[in-house]
């Protein structure tokens, strides 16, 4: 078994992976835990009751939660203990910001401060900068907030129209409007985005500076609590010791974050899918109909096991990705070098938010059905959960933007990947288990995938619908990937123990589907590329002469997966 995980190969980062050097769920430690359960109270206690009043746009309380937040140390996770915070790893932010998927709208709030309102003073910030606000942002005194969109400049987030001009004095005059700003009217200080003669550049705008003001609070379908406004800046002064970053180089700060934010979200979204997924196991253990309890149903069960196939996959790319993050952090030596890091890491980024943005869809719209008519009650939870989901794929880069990053990267990486992918497969193994040849399998796809494309002679920035399924198969192999190595790990860790069977079973059901759905968007690119029809026809045969596992019974399989779950009332993790 050992021989064949050395192939298996990230195909997006520079290194190598097995099951030894992967993080999964199960590797976090007790003091991971303990931060867990310490954000599940705070939740329970003190978000949860004062939930309606947060949306109803309470601001007292949202200020007295961020700093019931701050003195348990959840908001200072990724914050240098020089400066107020613990130095913790983007495993154990990315745990937090599972758990806290679960507190509703409040999630969202939460996020963008520990994420985009904290990390650029984290990553870019200098000392000076540093010594003066993270300490606020670590203990809640203040609330961060990122303002980049604008109302025409959204998936082209860097066309800006607001304007930055420098002063005699040295100050720079800032004007211009920000577009749906989380945190805007909560807010104390903002990392700002404008042009100034040498591009776009970061500046750090203080509420109190005079000429800054907010719109209204936006009236939205979800997330009603978290604070949503246009931020405006008129004649806005800020001391040149407040540009954040390099004059002109204002790109690295905002995309450089952005994909921390992404994965950020990823793991929020996952928090919140487990919480819709619970929901749906109560409720049809406790549900009944033609005098059955609605969990005795297979279609019932189908969807229980799908929800949870999809979270154990989501979670398993997501936490692979934080750790190999977190080991690239560790070398770093200048900013330079961490805008190197975070860029190495767009791809991923991207995928674990479409990934776990898209199933967390589905998963809500699931819950819903499975609830019936009272699903669409607000008195049920997962009327609000449906609700809220939906921003997912919009911000932080639409699910379109994120996935022509994804397609546009690994088009700059082509040739590369086309002679490394046949050496993973050239000297896989002869006995391999089904999981890996599907994974194997899925490799030589997108090799013959990449291979057409770049024989081909369209114009692929201008034909989105390949680069669209160039990215599916990317983010699916990922997921498998990350699936099968969690699974190997588990096994060597703990042998053939009956709490494996489960592992296997959802391991077997991703791989399975997964090379299924890349057979299926490698024959459309593939169909489509080739307009000679002999030459297509010789390339679908290629295709149809793979040696592919005979497919199993997945129903089965998933009336099993779904037995364990309903039994134990929940997502298993």
């Amino acid at each position: 078994m050992e021989k064949q995980l050395v192939h298996v190969q990230n195909l997006f980062s520079p290194e190598k992976e097995t099951h030894a050097n992967l993080f999964t769920p199960e590797d976090f430690t007790e003091e991971d835990h303990l931060i867990a359960k310490t954000t599940e109270s705070f939740i329970k206690q003190d978000i949860i009751p004062q939930l309606s009043q947060f949306e109803q746009h309470d601001y007292a309380i949202t200020s007295e939660l961020f700093k019931k937040a701050g003195d348990l140390g959840l908001l200072s996770i990724e914050i240098p203990e020089a400066y107020g915070g613990l130095s913790l790893s983007k495993k154990t932010a990315g745990l937090v910001a599972e758990k806290m998927g679960q507190s509703g709208s409040f999630s969202v709030s939460f996020n963008i401060h520990v994420g985009v309102g904290t990390l650029p003073y984290v990553y870019f910030g200098t000392t000076a900068q540093k010594k003066k606000y993270l300490p606020k942002l670590a203990s809640g005194e203040w609330i961060g907030a990122y303002a980049l969109t604008e109302p025409n400049a959204g998936s082209d987030a860097l066309s800006l129209k607001t304007t930055a001009v420098l002063q005699e004095d040295g100050s720079w005059l800032l004007n211009g409007e920000k577009q749906w700003i989380t945190n805007a009217k909560v807010a104390d200080v903002f990392v700002v985005f404008a042009k100034t003669v040498e591009g776009v550049t970061a500046f750090i705008v203080e509420k109190s500076f005079q000429g800054v003001s907010t719109g209204p609070e936006e009236k939205k379908m979800g997330i009603k609590g978290s604070s949503t406004a246009t931020l405006i800046l008129d004649n806005v002064s800020v001391p040149s010791e407040n540009m954040l970053g390099i004059d002109g180089k204002g790109h690295q700060v905002a995309l450089n974050i952005l994909n921390m934010a992404r994965l950020k979200l990823a793991f929020a979204n996952i928090g919140t899918a487990k919480q819709a997924t619970q929901l749906s196991i109560q409720y049809v253990n406790e549900r009944k109909q033609f005098n059955k309890h609605l969990s005795s149903f297979t279609m019932i069960q189908e969807k229980i096991a799908n929800m949870v196939i999809s979270i154990y996959g989501a979670e398993s790319a997501a936490y692979r990705t934080a750790h190999c993050i977190d080991e690239s952090l560790e070398t770093i030596q200048s900013n330079q070098e961490i805008s190197t890091v975070f860029a190495n890491y767009a791809i991923e980024c991207a995928l674990n938010k479409i990934n776990s943005s898209e199933i967390l869809d589905e998963i809500v719209d699931e819950a819903v059905q499975i609830h019936g008519g009272n699903g669409f009650m607000q008195e049920y939870e997962v009327e609000s959960l449906y609700r809220d989901a939906r921003i997912s794929r919009i911000f932080e880069g639409t699910n379109e933007i994120n996935r022509l990053t994804i397609s546009k990267l690994i088009l700059k990486k082509q040739q590369e990947l086309i002679s490394t992918i046949p050496l993973v497969r050239s000297e896989s193994p002869p006995n391999l288990n089904r999981n890996f040849q599907y994974i194997d399998l899925s490799l030589e796809l997108l090799q013959k995938v990449l291979k057409a494309f770049s024989d081909t002679t369209l114009n692929l920035e201008q034909e989105q619908e390949y680069l669209r399924l160039l990215a599916d198969m990317t983010k699916d192999i990922y997921v498998m990937e990350s699936s099968y190595l969690r699974l190997e790990k588990y096994l060597n860790s703990n042998g053939q123990k009956k709490e494996g069977a489960i592992h296997q079973l959802i391991t077997a059901v991703i791989c399975e589907q997964g090379y299924r759905k890349i057979e299926t968007a490698a024959i459309t690119i593939l169909s489509s590329l080739e307009i000679e029809e002999p030459l297509r026809a010789v390339m679908l045969q290629e295709i149809k002469q793979l040696s592919v596992p005979l497919y199993s019974n997945l129903f089965i399989k998933k009336r099993k997966i779904a037995e364990v779950m309903i039994e134990h009332g929940r997502y298993f993790t």
